[in-house]
């Protein structure tokens, strides 16, 4: 962007120069010894204008706020420099200039955010431990890991992910560490803010927020309502979040932070297709009786105390409560959900309810010392996690076509509690060993145990596996070098697992049984890299490879009676590897233009290693086969062309094809629910446009080209089948500030 300034100069180093000027003309003035009686001269004003070099995308400091980043894989996206369609949560879009981010399009609705890197499962970002802020938002992180939580990327200024060798500091996903930074409180005593957005099926939005700082105290407070017809028939939604922040700091080095955020909606689920419905029909429905409602509260305290300037602790408490709601006619797609003529009604529906208790209180300490004559930084801290998921399941639901909870008759199919409590200690030093050269070590001690407590109705209670306990000591070293300040090369490995969760532990049926000695998830990443700047190029090139050991499914066998069982235990293992490669050239055309061309491209290969599940009746190996939902290329390639205070983008995604299922079924099935994905080619447009110092617009063309698509075939909710994305769409956003 650039920026055109009256009093203010667009770098440090000018600023630096006029307050020596300044300096040097007051100190001559009053060396006087007769001076003139003063008098008034008006100057012409000065106009300087220049590029501003604010990046979009970016690394983290080695040292930050009690953690330590240096030797690791981490990006950092700048929403508030980024052409995006915010309300729509593209992930796509939002993370365009992240190599390698597998993105699952599955209701369109943008809601929620579906994503995953290296090969893991994107089912919502379940493999990342996901914070606000740093406080943590996965819904039970041993229970049910998946984020039901979702903040509107409108209070988001920025995204920081650290990939899977940060598992030391954050604890149990593969996938590492995703951040959602919101925006921050105005220095003025009151700001206020509105971004409204309409667009194509419907799409309406207004997000309105008022923050402020009066003395040691500030606040911000932010609402966002949202709704849309969908895309596809039946497939309608209400979304609604709010916020209140409250800061206070009694001292420069010490900030208290008491929060309360909150998410809720409805969606109407329309339902799998098979292919010939998909391609006759993208935006064809098989239901319009299915609804879904997770509704999250997160409160929080933080305390940032900077004790001595060698000395900064961290505390965080907060807690997840809420609850995931569904009721559905839950079939494959080749059974409709048909009007019964002989009873006059249609069946009767499936209710599910989720609520969620998950407390988690995590102090975390940064000391930085010298030691033969260099400065070091230990990072270390303890985190107590405790859960309590209790499922009701398997209601036996209304015959009416609203979104309606009440039974049709009393009980549950599953009416289950699963409590956690869990216990890490951490520790991770920086050393620094000679000039650029820094060497990290560190471990993790995981220490907990899972109790399960309920009834089912087709299983007897002491054939499930009541205890689950783990204890994990996970190690780690990561090492940088930087060459200068703009070249760096990194390196790492750190062991990291994923505790069994309830839906690994409890059988769909009565035919399946579950091996009371399922073991963890249980491996390591490891990556290296080179990342640097150079004139008008930057870059950041990673290999890596993730083992992930103890992957969970299902064989065939046959009891005493010669009957087929199912049985759920550890199959095998899986290996990932691959190349992720983005590569930036930012060409100020003159001194109101720029043009910005990036590639973030990556291959990935992911295979099962000593491997067997079942397929029919049959235990066949899968041993190298490769692993469902992992396209072997991701390549999302753009250019910003960028004039005063008018800026675009165009953004082209290309996602290989890619299995759906363990066995690698290319053939689909008649339901849909296995077979290949294929590959797709997606071009985005979008336009932003400062029109004054209190109004901007922004233009959003996505799908230019009305690409049929689907991104991923899933095995479970929201139901075995195709779920087609997004077909071409438009919005225009209007951002007001006062």
């Amino acid at each position: 962007m650039f920026v055109s300034l009256n009093v203010y100069f667009y770098s440090m180093r000018h600023l630096y120069l006029i307050t020596a000027c300044s300096f040097f003309f007051v100190s001559a003035a009053f060396a006087q010894t007769n001076p003139e009686p003063s008098k008034t001269i008006t100057l012409d004003s000065v106009v300087v204008e220049g590029v501003s070099l604010l990046p979009d995308i970016s690394r983290l400091e080695p040292v930050q706020n009690t953690f330590i980043f240096s030797g690791k894989k981490n990006e950092v996206v700048n929403l508030l420099r980024k052409d995006v369609a915010l309300t729509e949560k593209y992930g796509r879009q939002i993370f365009s200039k992240i190599p390698g981010v597998f993105v699952y399009d599955m209701d369109g609705t943008g809601n929620q955010i579906n994503i995953s890197t290296r090969g893991l499962d994107p089912h919502r970002g379940w493999e990342f431990n996901i914070r606000k802020d740093g406080v943590i938002t996965n819904t039970d992180m041993y229970g049910y890991p998946a984020s039901h939580y979702n903040i509107p990327m409108e209070a988001v200024s920025q995204i920081e992910l650290v990939r899977g060798t940060g598992s030391l500091q954050y604890g149990a996903q593969f996938g590492g560490m995703l951040n959602y930074i919101s925006k921050k409180p105005s220095a003025q005593k009151m700001a206020f803010e509105s971004i409204n957005t309409i667009g194509s099926y419907g799409l309406v939005s207004t997000y309105n927020s008022v923050s402020g700082t009066l003395k040691k105290f500030s606040y911000y407070v932010w609402v966002n309502k949202k709704s849309s017809e969908g895309y596809r028939q039946n497939s309608q939604s209400q979304y609604e979040a709010a916020n209140v922040s409250l800061f206070y700091n009694p001292s420069k080095n010490l900030q208290l932070k008491l929060e309360w955020t909150h998410s809720d909606y409805l969606i109407r689920l329309a339902g799998p297709l098979t292919d010939s419905m998909f391609y006759a029909d993208p935006q064809s429905s098989t239901r319009s009786r299915n609804y879904y409602n997770p509704h999250i509260h997160i409160p929080s305290f933080v305390m940032d105390w900077k004790i001595t300037p060698s000395t900064e602790i961290k505390f965080t408490t907060s807690a997840v409560l809420g609850a995931r709601n569904s009721v559905m006619f839950d079939k494959p797609a080749t059974i409709p959900d048909s009007f019964v003529t002989a009873t006059q009604q249609y069946n009767h529906r499936q209710v599910d309810i989720d609520n969620y208790r998950s407390l988690t209180s995590e102090l975390r300490l940064l000391q930085t010392y010298k030691f033969i004559g260099k400065q070091h930084a230990l990072a270390a801290g303890i985190q107590y996690m405790n859960n309590d998921l209790h499922r009701r399941q398997q209601g036996k639901g209304t015959t009416g076509s609203d979104y309606d909870l009440s039974l049709a008759a009393p009980g549950w199919g599953r009416d289950l509690h699963f409590k956690t409590s869990n216990f890490a200690f951490f520790a991770e030093n920086r050393w620094v060993l000679g000039k650029g050269f820094s060497l990290n070590t560190g471990l993790r001690a995981e220490m907990g145990e899972s109790n399960m407590s309920g009834t089912t109705v087709y299983y007897p209670e002491r054939d499930l596996p009541h205890t689950i306990r783990h204890v994990f000591p996970l190690w780690g070293i990561n090492a940088e070098y930087a060459v200068n300040s703009q070249l760096n090369f990194y390196a790492g490995a750190s062991q990291a697992y994923r505790p069994v969760i309830f839906k690994d532990i409890i059988p769909a049926s009565i035919y399946e049984y579950t091996d009371r000695n399922l073991k963890d998830a249980f491996g390591y990443n490891m990556e290296a890299g080179f990342r640097g700047s150079w004139k008008f190029f930057s870059w950041d090139i990673t290999a890596f490879r993730l083992l992930y050991n103890q992957r969970i499914g299902t064989l065939a066998e046959t009891d005493s009676a010669g009957n087929l069982t199912l049985f759920r235990t550890n199959i095998g293992d899986s290996e990932t590897h691959g190349l992720e490669i983005f590569v930036q050239g930012v060409f100020p055309l003159n001194s109101k233009t720029r043009l910005t061309v990036f590639t973030s491209t990556a291959w990935m290969n992911a295979r099962y290693k000593n491997a067997t599940i079942r397929t029919g009746n049959q235990n066949v190996s899968i041993d190298g086969h490769k692993v469902e939902s992992v396209p072997a290329w991701i390549s999302r390639n753009g250019l910003t062309f960028e004039y005063g205070l008018f800026s675009m983008t165009a953004l082209h995604s290309y996602t290989a094809q890619s299995f759906s299922d363990a066995i690698n079924t290319v053939t689909p099935s008649a339901s849909g629910a296995t077979g290949i994905v294929p590959a797709y080619h997606l071009l985005d447009m979008n336009l932003s446009w400062t029109l004054s110092r209190n109004i901007s617009l922004k233009l959003n063309g996505n799908n230019i080209f009305n690409q049929y698509y689907f991104t991923k075939r899933p095995q479970f909710y929201p139901g075995p089948g195709i779920w087609s994305s997004d077909g071409r769409t438009f919005s225009a956003t209007v951002v007001i500030k006062i």
